[in-house]
Order: C-alpha cells, then structure tokens, then sequence
C-alpha cells in the first residue's frame, strides 16, 4: 500500500486502508503536534479530530476520514512538504478545516476541552 492509497477519499472508509491510517495516527500524531503545536494555528483543531475519532460514540464513517485527515498530517509526504516555512503546512490546515466543515458535528465539546487540556500539558513540557 501507498501513501496515496492511505490518502485516497474514496478509500478512507476501506477496512484495510482504515486500520493502516489508525497505526499511522497512532505512532506519528502526538510526536508530530508535540514538534509543531507551537508553529501551527490549526493544532487544537487538529488535536479535537484526534480526540473524536477515538471516541467510541463518533461513527465508524466520520473515523475513517478523520483517520485519513490525520494520517495525512503525519505522513511527511504530502503536497506542500512541511519543511518550507510560512506555507509547509497550509495543505494540512485546508484539509483539517475541510474535515471539520464536513464532519464537525462529531467533534463534540469534550473533544474540544480534551483538546485544550492537552495543548496546556504540552506548553508546560
């Protein structure tokens, strides 16, 4: 499998493709944000798609495109490398903002709270 098969929409909800997205996120999503929650205005955004799509109560569907957002944020492979500054990391902004325009309703308070908890934990890191 290929990083574009990972990321692929159409193939977000394939059972095999959703479980390699979910170690993805899993192994990469906490490094990642620990190394960039500072430099990225969309990090608690980011952080409650985390949250949600590990809750039992989000729907399986609304998981696998979360899992695919999120794995896309991870993978260091994506259209705009994340080592150029100022732009880096706009494609992985653009596709979160599109999640939570299209799947927001499952990003619960909770999740946003957890979220705000876990960006004061890692600015006290």
């Amino acid at each position: 499998m290929t990083p574009e098969d990972a990321l692929d929409p159409s193939r977000a909800l394939v059972p095999s493709i959703q479980q390699v997205n979910e170690v993805r996120v899993q192994r990469g999503f906490w490094p990642k944000i620990r190394r960039t929650a500072a430099r990225i205005p969309f990090a608690r955004q980011a952080i409650s798609v985390w949250y949600s799509a590990r809750d039992p109560e989000t729907p399986t569907a609304a998981k696998g495109i979360m899992l695919g957002a999120l794995a896309y944020f991870v993978l260091p492979i994506d259209a705009i490398p994340d080592i150029f500054a100022g732009i880096g990391f706009t494609d992985d902004a653009a596709v979160i903002t599109a999640l939570i325009a299209t799947l927001g309703a499952n990003i619960k308070r909770r999740h946003k709270d957890q979220a705000d908890a876990a960006l004061e934990r890692l600015r006290q890191d």
